[in-house]
């Protein structure tokens, strides 16, 4: 979408684009009352900094619109708004073997019974066996530092979607 276009949508269809980016609905009423933007970089700007400002419950309402990682059912089912986005993110699980898809399913239970919320992590450029690694080191930490660590990985995510839809003129 061209960056006059975004200027020009009224506030509902602002939020649908925004929330493609990032589910947390007390950041897409930040952006959206933040319009217009006068570039991409603007954009950017403004969603660190909101994100910046989300607490626990904006983060957990943002991970809750993610797929689990290696879960193409998921992708289909609960996920559609943003499935092409998040399938794409995720494209190297389909060369996954068995062996390392059914431990990152494990892993992602394991992790998502002790914190309370699934596995994030930008998987955009990471190998499936790349994702297990980091989840069965980031399964180790406290409660207090995984948010803070599955905030920032849901920050890059949200960063590479604006990248995806928004162009400049």
């Amino acid at each position: 979408m061209k960056l006059s276009t975004l200027s020009q949508l009224d506030d509902a269809q602002a939020s649908a684009v925004f929330k493609q980016c990032c589910s947390a609905s007390r950041w897409v009423k930040l952006m959206v009352s933040a319009m217009p933007f006068r570039s991409k970089t603007a954009i950017q700007n403004a969603a660190a900094r909101f994100w910046k400002s989300m607490r626990s419950a904006d983060y957990m309402e943002a991970f809750d619109s993610h797929p689990k990682i290696g879960e193409p059912d998921s992708l289909k089912k609960k996920y559609w708004s943003t499935h092409s986005l998040a399938a794409n993110e995720q494209s190297s699980v389909e060369q996954a073997n068995d062996n390392v898809l059914q431990e990152l399913a494990q892993y992602n239970n394991d992790y998502e019974t002790k914190f309370g919320y699934i596995f994030i992590v930008c998987a955009t450029g990471k190998t499936a066996a790349e994702m297990l690694e980091l989840l069965k080191t980031r399964i180790n930490h406290r409660p207090d530092q995984e948010i803070i660590i599955a905030a920032a990985e849901q920050a890059k995510i949200m960063s590479i979607r604006i990248d995806k839809f928004i162009e400049e003129e």
